[in-house]
């Protein structure tokens, strides 16, 4: 038998939210001491003024909760700190990274350094002039914390530093891999824009072009093969659609 857990005012966000029974709330929650969880909040969508307000993605809190199981009982919420609004396309950005999260993150497995670079990131979505290289560096970190590290400086099968002059194929499961001279490069990555990745600069088009298809292939290996669906955000003339995760429960 599973023992009864009491936890209070743990640093948390919401990463998706839906409606339960009649009035109340399942939630995945990112937490920093306990990983992912999944709460039910009751009677958040009724009589209990301003929680279900409170309870929304995006929002920094303090949360406690009890139960046994995975799935626990919320029993206390309130705001730790007041974020700029996540508003736009950056807003579309954010969904995706909580649905790679709710994907990515096994159920209470704390990742502390994960959920401090999600507080960092929040504030960067909403007021950095260029937010897309902080969603690089936030999907690198994770794929580290998970360890599906991606070495942007070395070769995998021979330990040599990326050539900018070079191409390159990319696996998954070992890294950047030389290709031979002659063959068709058109699907691999050259060095130069490897070498950029690994500096942050993402000034180049083409380097931020390659660099949202390495991170599509790089996450496959830890969230599947499944299409995301916060990415039906990004296609052109088409109404955004919600996306539920799978249960783990």
């Amino acid at each position: 038998m599973s023992v009864a857990v009491r936890v209070d005012r743990q640093p948390a966000f919401v990463l998706h939210s839906r409606a339960y029974r009649e009035s109340s709330l399942l939630l995945d929650l990112l937490t920093r001491d306990f990983g992912r969880i999944g709460v039910v909040a009751r009677g958040a969508r009724g009589s209990r003024k301003g929680l279900g307000s409170l309870l929304q993605p995006f929002q920094s809190l303090v949360i406690s909760w009890s139960g046994r199981g995975d799935l626990k009982t919320l029993t206390g919420a309130d705001r730790a700190a007041f974020l700029p609004m996540v508003a736009g396309e950056r807003l579309f950005s954010a969904l995706y990274i909580n649905e790679v999260l709710v994907r990515a993150l096994a159920p209470q497995d704390p990742h502390a350094a994960i959920f401090d670079a999600y507080a960092a990131l929040l504030p960067g979505l909403a007021e950095a002039a260029d937010h897309e290289p902080l969603l690089r560096e936030f999907e690198l970190l994770l794929l580290r914390e998970l360890g599906y590290g991606v070495d942007l400086r070395f070769e995998a099968s021979g330990g040599e530093l990326l050539e900018p002059t070079a191409f390159y194929g990319f696996d998954p499961e070992i890294g950047f891999v030389s290709q031979p001279p002659g063959i068709d490069v058109t699907h691999a990555y050259p060095g130069w824009a490897i070498v950029a990745m690994a500096a942050g600069d993402y000034a180049d088009p083409v380097t931020r072009r390659l660099a949202r298809r390495l991170m599509r292939e790089a996450l496959g290996t830890v969230i599947g093969e499944r299409p995301l669906r916060s990415r039906e955000y990004f296609r052109p003339a088409r109404a955004p659609v919600s996306w539920e995760p799978e249960s783990d429960r």
